[in-house]
């Protein structure tokens, strides 16, 4: 690596630690602003447990979310002052070519591409548990479960059915569990109530009735009150607000598995996360790729305008990203497709960019 090599990556990594400081100072006072009046309703709650519990897993998890933005920040940032002082000038007059020149950027996007995705994908999902447990306790309504004649698909030819469930005492009304082989009922289980016993860590069903059907022949139990096992668990009842934030990208895996097998129709938002997490490494090389494209020509009026462009460029992205999220979530468009679209779409414009714009 040239020492110009090492003077770019140098000023390249350095203002993206800038501009996320600088962003997230704004995000955490606009954050504190808004949630002040629903911390002051807990006395209890100490300055070192909201810092701790909430802020340092807050900007963690909003750092790393924009970080292909502020990473296309830094670039318009530090391109255009180079370019306002005819560095890029000097740099290209020696014989250096454009593609050369943009190789310590791509090594400082891989490095933040890299980075980033190691810690959306494992680390800051465990933070994350932490921070919206913080939320659903202290800034959100408290959460009951009111649905009813609620279907399962718990395993494969396997339905449960519970008319009514209250997730605060953890107990069930009117509560069947059947196993089909084909469309034939081989076995199933019913009772009048269940609750969910901690210590065992089983279900209780009280009033019960086993029925098992082996071709003509058909056995029935029956009693008062039996401890068993059942594939799901309590917190399945319990508020999943924003839990996909908590997986990473193993347990996220395996539960999209889990709600097909189920046919659960919310299967879009954890999908969209997936993809999302795939797609954030690559939005940080393509948007480094058009930072330098934008910025590297010198303008008569300064930096200024080429960093308000860039600026620009950055809410459209935005714009484009959270209509194609909104689309995948409703289930408009396949999820894979929605939350690529907006990457391969700046990179399409980069191409035509880097083709036409004069550097």
């Amino acid at each position: 690596m040239r020492l110009i090599d090492k003077y770019i990556l140098k000023r390249f990594l350095t203002s993206f630690v800038f501009v996320v400081l600088i962003i997230m100072a704004v995000i955490v006072i606009i954050d504190i602003t808004e949630k002040i009046d629903d911390f002051n309703k807990f006395p209890e709650l100490t300055v070192g447990q909201i810092i701790d519990q909430y802020y340092l897993n807050f900007i963690a998890f909003i750092a790393n979310m924009i970080t292909p933005l502020t990473t296309f920040i830094a670039t318009v940032f530090v391109t255009a002052k180079m370019a306002g002082h005819t560095e890029i000038i000097a740099i290209l007059s020696s014989g250096v070519s454009f593609k050369r020149l943009l190789f310590p950027y791509l090594i400082g996007a891989i490095i933040i591409a890299s980075f980033s995705f190691i810690m959306i994908g494992w680390i800051i999902p465990k933070s994350n548990k932490e921070r919206v447990q913080f939320e659903v306790e202290y800034t959100k309504r408290k959460f009951y479960y009111n649905q009813r004649n609620t279907h399962i698909q718990v395993a494969p030819n396997v339905y449960l059915y519970i008319k009514s469930y209250n997730n605060q005492t953890d107990k069930g009304n009117k509560f069947t569990l059947e196993r089909f082989d084909g469309t034939t009922l081989v076995e199933k289980l019913s009772a009048q109530n269940l609750s969910w016993v901690d210590s065992l860590q089983k279900w209780r069903v009280k009033n019960w009735q086993h029925r098992k059907i082996d071709s003509l022949t058909e056995t029935i139990s029956e009693g008062i009150e039996m401890d068993t096992t059942l594939a799901i668990h309590p917190k399945e009842f319990k508020s999943n607000y924003r839990n996909f934030e908590g997986m990473t990208l193993d347990e996220l895996n395996e539960h999209i598995e889990t709600l097909r097998l189920r046919g659960a129709s919310n299967v879009e938002v954890y999908e969209v996360e997936k993809y999302t997490r795939y797609s954030s490494p690559f939005a940080v090389l393509i948007l480094t790729f058009m930072g330098v494209i934008v910025s590297a020509r010198k303008s008569r009026g300064g930096t200024g305008l080429q960093i308000a462009l860039g600026f620009f460029l950055s809410f459209i992205y935005i714009l484009f990203f959270i209509m194609a999220k909104t689309l995948a979530e409703a289930g408009s468009m396949p999820p894979l497709l929605s939350i690529w679209i907006p990457n391969l779409t700046f990179m399409g414009i980069s191409l035509i960019m880097y083709r036409y714009i004069p550097r």
